[in-house]
């Protein structure tokens, strides 16, 4: 189970801390059990000052705790704070990753089930999408999603997640796909070939919708497969 340490103190001396910090994720590199770090500051007071620090488990936030580096960096912390910190131990009942959820909605209702429309509730309405597979490497979101309907009625894919990663507002997608060339494609008659391939989406969320979109997908393979070109 994950597990989140929230350490709260007082001080009016951020910058210090702040190279403190670094300073710990130097002197831990290669030792650390602890998978994130954030430091935030009270907007009603500024000498709150509160680090959330995640780990895979409690059991390796108390390995984390015994490195004799992550001791002193905290006599060096407690040095620059009013008082001693205070501790809360969190175990992570729940964790959503909002942009994630979109990025999953996109592949499971527009690729799986082939609505292209419901890119009209995930997508920004200035959305744009960048694939070398279009007809222009900028698409907005109407010819996206008629460009996007031309491939989908003609292979009708399937789309597995294979490694899903969120950062701020990126969300990088690696997924394989299968599907049968049963429809016209770019003026290609229906071959009912099976078609298989792998590729890499990136995704941009702005307030919980995707404003943009990168693709990479094995377009080569994939005309092989369809017998149109040899290699």
């Amino acid at each position: 189970m994950t597990f989140v340490q929230i350490i709260d103190c007082k001080t009016d001396r951020l910058d210090e801390m702040n190279r403190l910090m670094d300073r710990w994720v130097e002197a831990t590199q290669g030792k650390r059990t602890a998978t994130h770090s954030m430091v935030g500051r009270d907007r009603a007071d500024s000498t709150h000052v509160v680090e959330i620090v995640e780990f895979p488990s409690y059991e390796e936030a108390m390995e984390n705790s015994k490195l004799p580096e992550t001791n002193r960096i905290f006599q060096e912390l407690t040095a620059l704070c009013d008082g001693e910190p205070t501790f809360t131990d969190v175990d992570v009942l729940r964790d959503e990753q909002l942009n994630k959820i979109v990025v999953r909605r996109f592949v499971d209702e527009v690729i799986d089930k082939g609505n292209v429309n419901a890119a009209d509730e995930l997508c920004t309405a200035d959305y744009r999408e960048h694939d070398p597979g279009l007809s222009t490497y900028d698409a907005d979101l109407e010819r996206s999603k008629a460009e996007n309907k031309e491939i989908i009625d003609a292979f009708q894919p399937t789309c597995t997640i294979d490694t899903l990663i969120a950062e701020g507002d990126t969300v990088c997608l690696r997924m394989s796909f299968r599907g049968r060339h049963v429809g016209a494609f770019k003026g290609m008659e229906p071959t009912h070939r099976d078609v298989s391939g792998t590729g890499h989406a990136t995704f941009r969320c702005e307030g919980g919708k995707i404003a943009e979109s990168w693709w990479n997908l094995d377009d080569l393979g994939l005309m092989r497969q369809l017998g149109v070109v040899e290699v």
